[in-house]
């Protein structure tokens, strides 16, 4: 699963690129938008993820013809019973998905050299810190943040309850449709949705991609 071996100076180079994207404004920037569906936490078992989906945003808009979405080889071991998730009809697809590592060069045009951005990131950072430990991906966005800064008065900062909150389930809906909240590419789309409506709101119009990294 090391996908970093052999990769300091070119991960260098792309580092040196994400790092020229932070002083970037938002609005004109490339971003990658990425969710992970995984096995959650079960002793004596690493979390694995066993779904994975991602977008893109550039000039502030969702690029609804740019997307990536796979299921992930997980192996014989127990899901933590409060995953989210249709984990439970695809293990025999699970079984025979390919592993992250078999992905890494498709995946690594999707997440090298630009911002990343997640809700509540710390899965999908960690997922990939495991993954590729060489790479320095980032900068990160995290749209939960962003949230709890915009809307300070909302009851939840669920990606479900916050893009039903904002009235966003509809542009979800019709990037993602047949899906449903817990579904890699479905969450995806939401969490776009989440930093397009952002975006857009009076007085972020200069924000940059540093400015929403360091919220």
């Amino acid at each position: 699963m090391d996908l970093g071996v052999g990769m300091c100076s070119r991960a260098d180079r792309q580092h040196a690129v994400s790092a020229l994207a932070c002083y970037t404004e938002a609005r004109h920037a490339c971003f990658t938008v990425i969710d992970f569906e995984t096995t959650g936490a079960v002793e004596g078992y690493p979390v694995e993820p066993w779904q994975i989906g991602m977008l893109r945003l550039r000039g502030g808009c969702i690029c609804a013809d740019e997307r990536f979405e796979s299921l992930l080889h997980v192996g014989e071991r127990p899901f933590n019973p409060r995953a989210p998730g249709r984990h439970a009809v695809l293990r025999e697809q699970l079984a025979a998905a390919p592993r992250p590592g078999e992905l890494w060069p498709e995946l690594s045009e999707w997440l090298t050299g630009v911002p990343l951005v997640a809700h509540n990131v710390g899965t999908e950072r960690s997922v990939l810190a495991r993954l590729a430990p060489l790479h320095r991906l980032g900068p990160w966005v995290d749209t939960l943040t962003l949230v709890r800064h915009a809307y300070p008065s909302l009851v939840s900062n669920a990606l479900d309850e916050v893009t039903d909150a904002l009235n966003l389930r509809a542009r979800v809906e019709a990037l993602c449709p047949g899906r449903g909240a817990h579904d890699a590419l479905y969450d995806a789309c939401a969490c776009a949705a989440l930093l397009e409506h952002v975006l857009a709101l009076p007085g972020w119009e200069r924000v940059t991609v540093d400015a929403l990294a360091g919220h």
